[in-house]
């Protein structure tokens, strides 16, 4: 297939690659020209402007933007809403809102357009690994983009089949579903986001505990040093707790068993602010989710070394790097 990508970031640019790989055409937008330059050599058709990028897509068109989530990908959208034609879709797979996808699959849909929201897992080693994709969108339209979304996909691999699934779609196997009607694949992964959260937060007050088992305000009977490092890798071969996310805790470790390189500062990305709201909507009890969201907000104001941990994971995943703290008055 060919596929119109705006967005070439540490995903988007990827994602290119990935398709090109697997044999796909790819035209690609970035208003920084460099990623574009690099990609061109790998094989994408480079445009310009939007309008260029839809005028070298062969209808009917499919436009992915991978964009920041709120007014970038929303200019994005629109503009493109302006530019394509009746038939054509609207891919966003970025992290959007998906009360914002109803909203646009409707106003797209009068103009003869489909929109498709991807929630796309895999972070800077999806090239390699594959992406894991929750998609909102309707059935034919998912359909026509199986070829793209089956090649981004993980597949099968060396994972056991879960036993009983006979009648369940194949491709969730594979590494993607079809969630559900328009926002269902955003809301899927609000979900998923929101547990990682949880996760990564139990992850590192463990090992916060395990750090501090050596503390001179313990008796001295009562005091172990403990290398944690060596935890977090023993964890990792046959524990129940063993885990991608364990894998990046371990190799962050490994390399600074202090960690001292990060500050602790940890950002949240919007998705377990939306978590929690969709909690309340729905009347459901998120203890530890709501926990780990209000921690990443403490952690503005006061580091321990659970924010080191939590500051290694998602640099390990997806390539956050701290922010500078803002001074306080």
């Amino acid at each position: 297939m060919q596929l119109g990508m705006v967005g070439l970031g540490r995903m988007g640019a990827n994602i290119v690659r990935r398709l090109l790989r697997g044999g796909h055409e790819a035209v690609v937008f970035d208003r920084s020209p460099a990623p574009g330059e690099a990609l061109a050599k790998e094989g994408a058709v480079v445009a310009t402007s939007l309008r260029e990028l839809v005028e070298k897509l062969k209808a009917p068109r499919a436009v992915w933007v991978m964009l920041p989530s709120g007014p970038v990908t929303e200019t994005a959208v629109q503009e493109l809403a302006g530019l394509l034609s009746a038939g054509d879709c609207v891919i966003d797979g970025g992290n959007s809102n998906w009360k914002d996808d109803v909203r646009r699959a409707k106003a797209l849909g009068a103009r003869g357009l489909a929109y498709v929201d991807v929630g796309t897992s895999g972070g800077v080693w999806g090239l390699e690994r594959g992406y894991c994709m929750m998609v909102g969108g309707d059935e034919a339209t998912v359909r026509r983009l199986d070829p793209i979304l089956s090649c981004l996909a993980p597949g099968e691999g060396t994972i056991p089949k879960t036993p009983k699934r006979e009648g369940h779609d194949p491709r969730v196997e594979r590494g993607y579903m079809h969630a559900g009607p328009s926002g269902a694949g955003h809301f899927v992964k609000m979900i998923h986001n929101g547990i990682e959260y949880g996760m990564m937060q139990a992850f590192a007050e463990g090992f916060d505990i395990l750090r501090n088992a050596a503390s001179e305000a313990l008796p001295a009977q009562h005091r172990f040093k403990i290398d944690v490092a060596d935890v977090a890798e023993v964890w990792r071969r046959g524990s129940v707790v063993s885990s991608w996310l364990l894998d990046l805790a371990a190799a962050g470790l490994a390399e600074d068993p202090d960690l001292a390189s990060y500050s602790g500062y940890v950002e949240d990305s919007g998705e377990g602010r939306w978590t929690l709201e969709a909690a309340i909507d729905e009347s459901v009890p998120v203890d530890v989710l709501a926990a780990a969201l209000f921690v990443r907000f403490r952690s503005r104001q006061d580091h321990t070394f659970a924010e080191k941990v939590l500051s290694a994971m998602r640099k390990g995943f997806g390539g956050h790097v701290e922010p500078k703290a803002p001074v306080r008055a």
